[in-house]
């Protein structure tokens, strides 16, 4: 028996290679593989750097579904079922919204795949494929097997998973709904092994919050350095407020922690059911002591809430260049299938395309809703604006200064320079990039 594995791309626009930054390797992917029978052969595309052969012999496709990729994997797959190939989706997307899923497919997978994905294998293999599986939103100890990237090009830093799920309860984010506001922990002990066989000494520990649960931050960085790696991850600004707990975090080897602002009007935040983030958190303070503690930070922003105007968004722009953070990011607010945010807009009536992310002629970028206070079009403008201010040349320098000051890592410092540069040039590239075309032509 063979199989393939795909994963989709977002889109490209035509004579245009696909954008570099998005080129990292797919976690998903190796993970599935690990937990594939040995005596099943495997193939894998990754839609992001190669072209699909839609005639290949395979006796099923298995395809990890976001909703930026939904319209690809589902094109993808009509592909494959006209040739009477069984077709399997899962992902975060198909979980969210299952019966769209179950129109483009043979079986769906809603859940975590690990645990069960033996039983579809055995399935497969005696012709019974169910319609639906599900699996439990827990680890499963078996390593990523990172030899299906033989051959493939991805950005020089390994994924490695620590954590699921979040505690918090944001409005806009799909992966509280996902994992119902829940912090799963993977083994320390798997962690370590894991990074070892990365064989990579920069690495992006994947998870959702890794500042969750302090007792495991502790146990997880003390086991971190004697591993003298480079790592990032995602955090929230709590973790500003633990000093000693960032001087083990810097000792570890963090050079950086994507960190959500989100907005700095009190009112978004409260909308946005985020906010502890100014009731509990002096701000400035703790962005402070975390460079002190020589770690980078990565800000994110959204705008869009109901309270946004130009001052709200001027006041994050002017935060992060006073700051001068490792990179920002400033978002359009998107409502994600299966959230709060999603449920609300629509009971109101602002959704102006209820499937998005199907719809035709929708480019990265576009507004799917109607903003208070600005029109869609002005808000996309206003994203794009600051990501410019923040990236201009002149910014750029002025943050490496710094950057240089917190770390004095040559390899940190290169990375800030050519990341920084990487961000600048894509700001228009992937403005009004079709979503889910331009994809079965080269360049990749």
């Amino acid at each position: 028996m063979k199989l393939l594995f795909i994963l989709p791309a977002i889109g490209c626009k035509p004579g245009e290679k696909y954008i570099k930054t998005w080129k990292m390797e797919p976690l998903t992917i190796s993970t599935i593989k690990s937990n594939t029978p040995s005596d099943i052969e495997t193939i894998f595309y990754d839609d992001r750097i190669e072209l699909i052969n839609y005639d290949v012999d395979v006796s099923a496709v298995c395809i990890t579904v976001e909703t930026y990729t939904a319209k690809r994997a589902y094109f993808i797959a009509s592909k494959f079922k006209e040739k009477g190939v069984p077709v399997i989706l899962g992902g975060y997307h198909i979980t969210l919204m299952p019966d769209e899923a179950k129109e483009n497919c043979d079986s769906i997978i809603i859940g975590n795949v690990e645990n069960i994905w033996t039983d579809v294998m055995n399935d497969l293999r005696n012709d019974e494929l169910k319609s639906k599986y599900i699996g439990k939103n827990e680890f499963h100890n078996n390593l990523p097997d990172r030899s299906i990237f033989r051959g493939k090009k991805y950005l020089p830093l390994a994924l490695v998973e620590t954590g699921r799920g979040c505690v918090f309860d944001c409005e806009f984010c799909a992966i509280n709904s996902y994992y119902n506001c829940k912090y799963h922990r993977r083994e320390v002990a798997v962690v370590i092994e894991d990074i070892k066989r990365s064989k990579r000494k920069f690495v992006f520990l994947v998870d959702d919050n890794v500042s969750a649960d302090r007792d495991y931050m502790v146990e997880l960085f003390t086991a971190l350095i004697p591993l003298k790696i480079k790592w990032t991850s995602q955090a929230t600004i709590l973790i500003g407020k633990d000093l000693e707990l960032l001087s083990l975090m810097k000792k570890s080897g963090c050079v950086n922690l994507l960190i959500g602002f989100e907005s700095m009007d009190e009112k978004n935040l409260e909308q946005m059911n985020k906010s502890w983030t100014y009731k509990i958190a002096d701000r400035d303070r703790f962005v402070k002591n975390i460079h002190n503690a020589g770690i980078g930070i990565y800000a994110t922003f959204v705008f869009g809430f109901d309270y946004e105007d130009k001052d709200t968004i001027r006041k994050a722009i002017e935060f992060s260049l006073k700051h001068k953070f490792y990179f920002a990011a400033f978002n359009h607010l998107l409502p994600f299938p299966g959230t709060k945010l999603y449920k609300r807009l629509q009971e109101e009536g602002r959704l102006i395309d209820e499937k998005w992310w199907l719809k035709d002629g929708y480019k990265y970028g576009d507004i799917p809703f109607e903003p208070i206070s600005m029109s869609p079009s002005h808000l996309s403008k206003m994203c794009a604006d600051a990501r410019r201010e923040f990236f201009s040349f002149k910014n750029i320098v002025i943050r490496w200064f710094s950057s240089i000051k917190r770390n004095k890592s040559i390899l940190v410092n290169s990375i800030f320079l050519s990341q920084n540069i990487n961000l600048k040039k894509e700001i228009d590239r992937k403005l009004q990039l079709p979503v889910g075309v331009g994809l079965d032509e080269l360049p990749k």
